[in-house]
């Protein structure tokens, strides 16, 4: 009994009041209605007028009420209640009366006046006039309207807290913040900075702020003042929310969480009037952090496109989160950090020095991040030893860190799919396949001539991304429909820093060699080159028109990095530069398209061997392109970066080593001196 008690007193619901369920109500007023309905013929039956004279004439009736809603109840005597209602006592009704519904109250007075006179039958009948009332008519005139408007007063306050029967104490505090507190003490799931992979130079600035929190003496000793804010920014998926969340897990201070979206509501003022409170809450436990994830909801640019109408609520938010960060009042203590993958379009008044201090750029993981990140999501799963992080890491470029996360669980599903009781190496090339170039579908019908055309456009791929320095290196090709493809083919994108002429000239070579050799060995183009004359198209535009690297109009480039507009809907060029323009972008094309075809005519056979084996295999790797057209001859910049690390890392073990032995050598070679204890004084002093 007493575990039994203890177990009950630690559950969740333990001390929790039962939850007001107010839909009762609602039954209960439905119930109400439909009882009036269908229960309020037990006082009385209805009866066809026409009857109902038959009845008087024979003397059955009573007595009669007349109401002035044209409505007669007409009791029945006790002597003639089988002739009206039958043998079965039990359905007779509880008044013994009918109910009748007349012409008109003059009309049936004159009735009841001429049968008195005629018949002796109805001489004693007694007859009442009353003042008849239509309680429905009564109900719908003036108490449903106001049912109908404290339905919508209860409807829009649970709508506003978010949910049944709770949230922020409805309408009446609708600006209210919506922020969740987080204190170091409530959180069950803890995520830190050991949880985070990659990102070391995120990382570090990020433990600049949760130190100066922890200890503010440290930087106020030299003058340093606590920054405002920290904007995090970067693509989607690489981990701007989770060191969001490793903050609210290393410091020791409170934590306010909620979404730019959380700002807005249909109500004007509310967005306003929820900065307000949330810093005003803010203050009052202070020193704390705010974290406003995806912050472009409501600090977009103010004051663009106003000809295409505007928004006042989110604009009067924006500038009611700009006074607060950097106003008159002072917040001291209080820190913001925001997430956005759209910095482009934030108000510069918000990114100004004094708001916004650091903008911290979380970048997709290099190759080197990316295996910590597979460390992290490797650990809950079940592998064997042919799983290789380095050849993951290494098949996954571009990849982020929630990409990855997705790999793994693909991975694990793939293999539960299969009964296997680890997950293999096999599962993650099937898991990044699937994400990458979709589900297989071999189950699609193709001919002869479709699957040898698909075979020889995807080895003009393979064959020319092999020959060629700077083309990616190819991993797989397939001729097995993916998705919207009808064939593929895997390459490791080079992650450069840096890319010059020869390497985007040299991919637009490769990526142009499936049409190449469906020109030259078959006789014939086809619409499988969509895709790839549409990344053409686009990277040879990109030389010309961004980067200045053609040769009638070098060192030009037309883009816009501010992602706004600022030439408006007119090109930054005249239509004589335009006509340039695509005159250079085609003679690029064309230059790579023919020296596409110029590299599989000198390797011919080995093109011929590659598009046979796809043919019969239907997936061939990189090891039988290898096979059948020799060893690449250039190293991918991946191998050197891993190399580099690993000779780094070598160099950092042997130094620890070395130090380690020098510092145990130091030690043995020192003499040991013995400190003089009382006996040896004493042992002396008696000597002389």
């Amino acid at each position: 009994m007493e575990a039994n008690n203890k177990q009950n007193v630690n559950s969740p619901n333990s001390g929790k009041k039962p939850r007001f369920n107010i839909s009762w109500i609602y039954t209960i007023i439905i119930l109400a209605l439909l009882g009036s309905l269908f229960f309020n013929n037990d006082v009385s039956t209805k009866t066809p007028y026409s009857t109902f004279e038959t009845y008087v004439e024979k003397g059955y009736v009573e007595s009669v009420t007349v109401f002035s809603t044209n409505v007669v109840v007409a009791k029945i005597s006790d002597s003639a209640l089988a002739e009206v209602f039958g043998n079965d006592k039990e359905s007779y009704p509880r008044e013994h009366s009918i109910t009748i519904n007349i012409p008109s109250v003059e009309e049936f007075s004159k009735y009841l006046s001429q049968q008195k006179k005629e018949n002796p039958a109805v001489a004693g009948m007694k007859v009442d006039y009353e003042e008849g009332r239509n309680y429905w008519y009564l109900f719908l005139t003036t108490i449903l309207p106001f049912l109908l408007l404290i339905l919508f007063f209860v409807f829009m306050n649970r709508r506003l807290t978010g949910g049944a029967g709770g949230g922020m104490g409805g309408i009446f505090n609708v600006g209210k913040s919506r922020a969740q507190l987080f204190d170091k003490g409530n959180a069950k799931d803890r995520t830190t900075f050991k949880d985070v992979a990659g990102l070391a130079g995120a990382k570090q600035e990020v433990e600049e702020i949760v130190s100066f929190l922890k200890n503010p003496k440290k930087y106020t000793e030299l003058g340093g003042k606590i920054p405002k804010g920290a904007l995090l920014v970067g693509p989607p998926g690489t981990g701007k929310t989770l060191l969001a969340k490793a903050v609210a897990g290393e410091a020791d201070v409170p934590f306010f969480s909620m979404s730019g979206s959380d700002f807005v509501e249909m109500f004007v003022g509310v967005g306003a009037s929820r900065v307000r409170d949330l810093f005003r809450q803010a203050k009052e436990k202070a020193p704390c952090i705010i974290f406003i994830d995806e912050i472009d909801a409501i600090g977009r640019a103010r004051g663009k496109n106003l000809n295409m109408g505007g928004n006042d609520e989110r604009e009067s938010t924006l500038n009611q989160l700009l006074t607060e960060m950097d106003g008159f009042g002072s917040n001291s203590g209080v820190i913001i950090l925001a997430a956005t993958n759209r910095a482009d379009v934030l108000d510069s008044a918000l990114l100004r020095a004094g708001r916004f201090d650091r903008q911290i750029h979380v970048e997709l993981p290099d190759v080197t991040e990316r295996k910590e990140i597979f460390n992290v999501h490797l650990r809950p799963l079940k592998i064997n030893d042919t799983v290789d992080v380095n050849f993951l890491a290494k098949q996954t470029p571009g990849f982020s860190g929630a990409d990855i996360a997705n790999v793994c669980n693909e991975a694990a599903l793939i293999a539960a799919r299969k009964d296997k009781k680890f997950v293999d190496k096999q599962d993650f090339m099937d898991a990044v396949d699937r994400i990458v170039g979709g589900l297989e579908k071999k189950t699609k019908i193709m001919t002869v001539e479709e699957k040898r055309s698909i075979a020889y456009h995807e080895a003009g791929h393979a064959t020319i991304s092999w020959m060629t320095q700077y083309a990616n290196p190819l991993v797989k090709v397939t001729i097995v429909p993916r998705g919207m493809a009808l064939g593929a083919a895997w390459y490791l994108p080079e992650e450069r820093q840096l890319t010059n002429r020869e390497h985007i000239l040299d991919e637009l070579c490769a990526t142009l060699g499936g049409r190449a050799a469906e020109e030259l060995f078959l006789g014939q183009t086809s619409t499988g080159a969509l895709n790839d004359l549409e990344r053409v198209t686009k990277q040879a535009y990109a030389m010309v028109a961004y980067y200045g690297m053609s040769d009638k109009l070098s060192n030009l480039s037309y883009y816009d990095s501010t992602g706004r507009s600022d030439y408006g809907f007119t090109k930054p060029y005249s239509e004589k530069t335009a006509e340039t323009i695509d005159a250079e972008a085609h003679a690029i094309i064309e230059t790579q398209y023919e020296r596409a075809k110029q590299i599989l005519r000198e390797n011919e056979v080995g093109h011929h061997k590659l598009a046979e084996l796809l043919i019969e295999r239907e997936v061939i790797t990189s090891e039988d392109v290898a096979a059948v057209l020799g060893e690449r001859k250039w190293k991918s910049r991946q191998d050197e970066l891993i190399e580099d690390n690993e000779k780094i890392a070598a160099q950092k073990a042997e130094q620890i080593t070395t130090a380690s032995e020098t510092s145990a050598a130091k030690a043995e070679t020192e003499p040991q001196s013995r400190p003089e204890t009382p006996a040896e004084d004493g042992q002396s002093m008696n000597k002389d």
